[in-house]
């Protein structure tokens, strides 16, 4: 996050985890910080409106996989928000070359007006409660970093958490702030135990403030390999519409490290904001249990539910009717295409369990069935032997790529709303109830020229239905 002359603070939004513990809901192509699991917006939406005054943050800096882009450029648009700059990741690297890459632009942008910019990092899919206890720690922690330090903050423990890393503070700093003493990385239950019965252990939010510079500085000090990648990713990126793509071979040589091994467990000067403030990094679908609210019987229900003598559980139905009776202490997440069942005690267990789809080839453990593009979505309804049915909605104002396929036809019937189709030569409007036949190797388009959501049904036929046979002749979105 960076201080312009005025003396805001830039945040640097990191958004690039997959969030597979909360599958089936979390997936790879939609992953848990896009989605409104708390409340009505997404965590992403959330984390930006927590740094949403400018009287003391500057735009956010977003770093971001390239495949989410579209999703995280229209959620910040939702809210009216509009980014410094919203930088591409063409590899997962962990969080220290995402914030070096940001540490970077913002260094190079600021350097005349203020090189002593102030960046604060925040990842993008964790809950925080209290507002105000978020801005007072903020707010106690920049002088410490204004003097060059690498300030941490690190949230009260509530319990003996061995899915989290610690951190012990130590002895004030005369800047308000710290020391901190060591961190512990993911302890076993008797350590961690001992540590929450210490009382000067804390949970590490991985939340970091300080100025770029400083940042820099460490990282090229204890990581170089790491800066260089990322120097080289910057000078050869390009612009894409909204977005700037850090090169992709550069980015790659980039070792994998997160900001603390990189930095901060070993920077000479660095610094501890213990705070109080709700967190939670909604790492488990238990941690969404312990954080929502739960009827008498300490259920936690989201969706259409019916429980009968259940207690204790995560309950949550995303498509249709979700009923148990005479359980207790469980999870059951209920999606259009898959449902999870597991105890409450064992729900870190989700990730080997992706893993075992992805072994296993099955399309459920990254993809939805709802597909998201730029401009909308596509659910498929059903498929057989050379036919399959979509669902496909259209935003308004957007429109599909110029298009052919060589090796099926479709059929569009429009069911609410208006299309605009292109077929060959010809350009004509569609009503509700109206429909159109794009015959094999027709170039065509669709769009919606209307100030509501285009939906249609998509009937496609032929020997081959892949997303892959998509010749795109013309894209308002760059895409190949």
């Amino acid at each position: 996050m960076t201080a312009a002359p005025d003396g805001r603070i830039t945040p640097v939004v990191l958004s690039g985890g997959a969030g597979t513990r909360l599958w089936p809901v979390s997936r790879r192509a939609y992953p848990k910080q896009l989605l409104a699991l708390t409340g009505d917006r997404s965590l992403f939406q959330e984390t930006l409106r927590r740094v949403d005054d400018p009287a003391a943050f500057a735009p956010p800096l977003v770093v971001c996989g390239e495949e989410h882009r579209f999703l995280i450029a229209e959620q910040a648009r939702a809210l009216g928000i509009a980014p410094r700059a919203i930088l591409l990741e063409p590899a997962a690297r962990n969080t220290a070359p995402a914030a070096a890459c940001a540490a970077l632009t913002l260094a190079e942008t600021l350097a005349q007006s203020d090189p002593q910019a102030l960046m604060l990092v925040l990842p993008s899919d964790h809950v925080i409660a209290d507002m105000a206890a978020f801005r007072a720690a903020i707010a106690r922690g920049r002088a410490a970093a204004a003097g060059g330090a690498l300030v941490a903050f690190a949230v009260k423990a509530r319990s003996a958490e061995t899915g989290y890393g610690w951190i012990q503070e130590g002895p004030a700093r005369p800047d308000g702030a710290r020391a901190i003493a060591r961190f512990v990385e993911k302890p076993d239950r008797a350590r961690a135990e001992a540590m929450l019965a210490a009382g000067d252990h804390h949970w590490n939010a991985g939340i970091f403030l300080c100025t770029a510079a400083a940042y820099l500085a460490e990282l090229q000090k204890r990581q170089p390999d790491v800066v260089a990648a990322c120097r080289a990713a910057l000078a050869k990126a390009r612009r894409d519409l909204d977005f700037v793509r850090l090169d992709g071979e550069a980015f790659k040589a980039s070792p994998a490290i997160s900001i603390d091994y990189a930095v901060m467990e070993h920077a000479a000067d660095r610094a501890l904001v213990p705070v109080d403030m709700g967190w939670s990094d909604v790492g488990s679908w238990t941690a969404l249990w312990e954080i929502a609210a739960r009827d008498g019987a300490g259920n936690a229900v989201i969706g259409s539910v019916v429980a009968a003598d259940a207690r204790d559980c995560y309950l949550r139905a995303e498509s249709r009717l979700l009923a148990v009776a005479g359980v207790a202490d469980l999870v059951v997440v209920e999606t259009a295409d898959a449902v999870l069942v597991t105890t409450r005690d064992r729900a870190q267990d989700v990730k080997p369990l992706v893993d075992a789809l992805r072994a296993a080839k099955r399309p459920e453990a990254d993809e939805h069935p709802r597909v998201w593009r730029p401009w909308g979505y596509y659910q498929e309804i059903d498929a057989g032997t050379r036919f399959k049915v979509k669902h496909m909605m259209v935003q308004p104002g957007q429109r599909l790529s110029l298009q052919l396929h060589h090796k099926r036809a479709e059929h569009w019937v429009v069911v609410q709303g208006t299309a605009k189709v292109t077929r060959g030569e010809e350009t004509f409007v569609l009503q509700e109830n109206e429909g159109v036949f794009i015959p094999l190797g027709a170039k065509h388009r669709l769009e919606n020229p209307g100030a509501a959501p285009l939906h249609l049904i998509e009937v496609q036929s032929g020997l081959y239905l892949g997303e892959d046979d998509i010749v795109r002749l013309q894209d308002d979105y760059n895409r190949s």
